[in-house]
């Protein structure tokens, strides 16, 4: 079936308010200042905890 009226932009927009794209969360290495996200290693040291801390040397093969 069709619909019998058409829907007006105002009422699609607003259906569709909650699509937007959220914008994500970073928070800064407490070792060496960079952005990462929560609860997960710094890229640039590896820092997760002052317990762990990962190692990330580069293999070159």
């Amino acid at each position: 079936m069709l619909p019998t009226k058409k829907t007006s932009k105002s009422r699609t927009r607003t259906r569709r308010a909650h699509h937007r794209v959220k914008p994500v969360n970073y928070a800064i290495c407490k070792k060496c200042g960079q952005a990462k996200l929560p609860h997960a290693a710094c890229r640039n040291c590896g820092y997760v905890n002052p317990n762990i801390t990962l190692d990330l040397s580069k293999d070159e093969s």
